[in-house]
């Protein structure tokens, strides 16, 4: 297991052969935080009972549990060890009402394509970058789950009259952020592709953008110039070109790659990929100096 702390949210990895649950009346009354948990099956299938539904889950479902009911599961792996992702957080944070919630208590839910797909890239991507995260980062994090998993919610029980406009907003932006990350590597990737793609006007995107203070294009090329930046500072790709790495990631002209990295960060690529690095898993800018 391991949990990523976001305040009152918890974001859990969990792998394992074989476990059997059982969450009776009797523990409940006995320790009740009221929470809701929110599993994303990874790897393996199980038999599930809660709130009167027997339930056989799959991996790439999300089922939403309420740990104030008696539950019962039984999970196996087909093959290695089963994993899944966690995510507890009490009731009382989610922009919905309950009783919108408890008609969707142990009803599979699909994570692999629409607002369940940007839910689930989102709470894998939270659980990869861990490392990556400070303090400050929290309540931003903690409110875009929040808001994507009410989003996932009301859009299963068609319900999206239940959100706040704040809940749609944050969903619109994830399932765009979603797009342009799985497109960063297409150079014809453009702000009217993402618009078009979204069913929204250009004018509607920059809005949303003009929010962070950016504009559609700038934050393709912020996406892209980040990308570059990983690859050339991870030292598995040390065999792979500057060119090479520029163009998996949409730059076509390596000139102009390279005016833009220098703008970015400061000196050229060839120069940052040269530069020494802390032996650490998070290194999210270059050391000036390294100790022997």
């Amino acid at each position: 297991m391991r949990v990523l702390d976001l305040g009152e949210l918890q974001v859990s990895a969990l792998s394992f052969p074989h476990l059997e649950i059982a969450r009776t009346a009797k523990w409940i009354r006995q320790s009740d935080l009221e929470v809701y948990m929110i599993n994303y099956i990874l790897c393996g299938e199980g038999a599930f009972s809660h709130a009167g539904s027997d339930t056989t889950l799959h991996a790439g479902d999300l089922i939403v549990l309420d740990g104030s009911r008696p539950f019962d599961a039984h999970r196996h792996a087909l093959q290695g060890s089963w994993s899944q992702l966690t995510l507890q957080f009490p009731r009382r944070l989610l922009p919905l009402p309950e009783k919108t919630v408890q008609r969707l208590l142990a009803v599979p839910i699909d994570g692999r394509s629409g607002m369940g797909g940007a839910f689930t890239r989102w709470l894998t991507d939270l659980n990869a970058r861990a490392g990556e995260f400070t303090p400050a980062d929290i309540s931003t994090l903690a409110s875009v789950t929040l808001d994507l998993l009410a989003s996932v919610i009301a859009r299963r029980l068609e319900a999206d009259d239940a959100l706040t406009p704040e809940a749609r907003r944050t969903a619109l932006r994830a399932q765009i952020n979603a797009f342009v990350e799985q497109h960063l590597a297409d150079p014809v990737m453009s702000p009217r592709t993402i618009a078009d793609a979204h069913h929204i006007s250009l004018r509607h995107l920059q809005q949303l953008l003009a929010e962070d203070d950016t504009s559609p294009a700038a934050w393709i090329r912020h996406r892209r110039l980040e990308r570059c930046r990983l690859d050339l500072a991870n030292p598995r790709l040390n065999a792979r070109s500057i060119q090479a790495i520029a163009e998996r990631w949409g730059f076509t002209d390596p000139a102009h790659f390279s005016r833009l990295f220098r703008a970015t960060y400061g000196m050229p690529p060839r120069d940052y990929r040269k530069l020494p690095y802390l032996a650490c898993a998070n290194r999210q800018q270059p050391c000036a100096e390294s100790q022997g």
